[in-house]
């Protein structure tokens, strides 16, 4: 599957270039054309692109041709995982369940009329929001495409009857890894691909994808571990943007003062009736809900909605739904939509307070224009004098297309011992085999062996109390050098 342009499609399925043509009649964005070919030669790949670039398609297209191909080959591919996709955030997971139903969907549709046979493949979602009807029916007639989170990766990983989905997989998708990379999430994802990889009849491929990672090969050695090779797809994180800086008429002091903060709201208030849809991004889950209170006081409480992690999943939905329909004036919302959702029409992002990172600004922009040829648009409401320089050395970096650097943790040894005891009550471990594991993960690759059998000798002996031990998960056979999991 090499080529430029229109020519790479030459190698998908029939019924899958014939549907990829009649959506996307531009061709293929830079991103896909370059991860493609590295995709469906088997190798892990690295896809680093601006939002609203086909990232994700990228990472899934290949996946359905090959699931078209082997049923074309005769090969059974129904009630089968083959696809395990990671997002950082439910929302997404949820985001990307939908919209991959559709292509899936109307491949099959297109299959259909030239008279072939298609697969039935299906996508399901596994979060803390799957209710437990919905997580019994998915181990008895399994998805093709596994739709989850990492803690959710991390469960499914660890019991008995879920472990049995993986070992098919074939393919992981890893979707804006830099969200998970600068922080102990992602030490704790990477441990849970390996264990995943251990479980699998063959290595499955790892793709990540992200708008905004730097430094790239350090995310790309996060993503694959001791694997020897990961391919690195760089078309780049810039996109002409609109963005400036708006203050209120008084001058910003140590603290906004009420006056400052009526007349940044009156500042949205008059861009969101201006545009269609506008998303206003804060900091933390209170804000949001006093943001929401006093815009809907000058818009109505049919136009505005706070969207944060701690709303109920039957309310976040219901307004996830009403953004997408385009009934929503306002959002005002957390990191909980920040990151790649398809979240509609969405015309403006207002940012009020410094967002704190670049990438962070980035990606909440990004919600805007989000699409091929769309320009994301964007306003910063610094509400401090400390903020305001913050948000003018932001904007500068960004118009310079700079990015901040992450730094991953090295060796974190509470997110080891949470996956020791977690792998030793999924089955029994020969110590030395059990730490050859996980130092194949990138944040461990540095492990020392007495600091591996420190964590194995305190899970094993427990924490002495004033009540007496506790804490003692492991049984340990020190003459076989054995460790598994204690009962109860």
């Amino acid at each position: 599957m090499r080529g430029t342009g229109k020519d790479i499609l030459s190698g998908f399925h029939p019924a899958v270039r014939a549907w990829f043509e009649r959506r996307f009649p531009d061709g293929p964005t830079p991103a896909q054309a370059g991860g493609w070919p590295h995709i469906s030669a088997g190798e892990h790949t690295l896809i680093a692109a601006p939002t609203g670039s086909g990232k994700t398609l990228a990472g899934f297209l290949v996946c359905i041709d090959a699931l078209y191909r082997a049923a074309e080959r005769g090969e059974s591919v129904e009630n089968t995982t083959q696809v395990v996709y990671v997002s950082p955030l439910k929302a997404l997971a949820v985001d990307i369940h939908q919209n991959l139903d559709t292509p899936l969907r109307e491949i099959a549709e297109i299959a259909t009329r030239v008279g072939m046979k298609p697969p039935a493949l299906r996508a399901e979602v596994r979060t803390g929001d799957t209710t437990p009807a919905a997580r019994a029916a998915m181990v008895r007639r399994p998805p093709n495409f596994l739709v989850t989170t990492p803690e959710s990766l991390y469960l499914l990983v660890t019991a008995e009857r879920t472990r049995a989905l993986l070992p098919s997989v074939r393919t992981i998708i890893v979707d804006e890894i830099h969200s998970v990379a600068r922080d102990k999430r992602g030490s704790h994802l990477a441990l849970t691909l390996e264990r995943v990889t251990r479980l699998c009849a063959t290595p499955p491929v790892r793709i990540g994808l992200s708008a905004t990672q730097r430094p790239i090969d350090v995310i790309a050695r996060l993503l694959v571990g001791a694997e020897p090779r990961c391919a690195i797809v760089d078309v780049g994180h810039q996109r002409d943007l609109d963005i400036a800086i708006e203050l209120p008429d008084e001058e910003l002091g140590a603290v906004a003062s009420r006056e400052q903060m009526a007349d940044v709201l009156d500042r949205i208030a008059a861009h969101v009736r201006e545009h269609k849809t506008t998303i206003v991004f804060v900091n933390t889950r209170r804000m949001s809900e006093r943001v929401a209170h006093l815009l809907a006081e000058r818009l109505g409480d049919d136009a505005v909605a706070a969207h944060h992690g701690s709303l109920s999943k039957e309310r976040r939905v219901r307004v996830e739904t009403r953004l997408r329909a385009g009934d929503l004036r306002a959002l005002v919302a957390t990191a909980s939509l920040e990151l790649g959702i398809d979240i509609g029409p969405v015309e403006l992002v207002c940012q009020i307070a410094s967002p704190r990172s670049i990438a962070t600004f980035l990606q909440r922009v990004g919600r805007s224009g989000h699409s091929r040829g769309g320009t994301p648009k964007g306003r910063l409401y610094p509400l401090t004098r400390d903020e305001l320089v913050e948000c003018c050395a932001l904007l500068a970096a960004v118009r310079a297309g700079r990015l901040d650097a992450v730094m991953p943790p090295h060796v974190p040894l509470d997110i080891l011992a949470q996956q020791i005891v977690a792998e030793c009550a999924a089955e029994k471990w020969r110590e030395d085999n059990l730490l050859s594991l996980f130092r194949r993960a990138a944040p461990f690759v540095d492990l020392r062996r007495e600091d591996f059998d420190g964590i194995v000798e305190m899970l094993g002996d427990g924490i002495s109390t004033g009540r007496g031990k506790v804490g003692a998960y492991l049984h340990r056979d020190r003459v076989n050098g054995d460790v598994r999991g204690r009962r109860g």
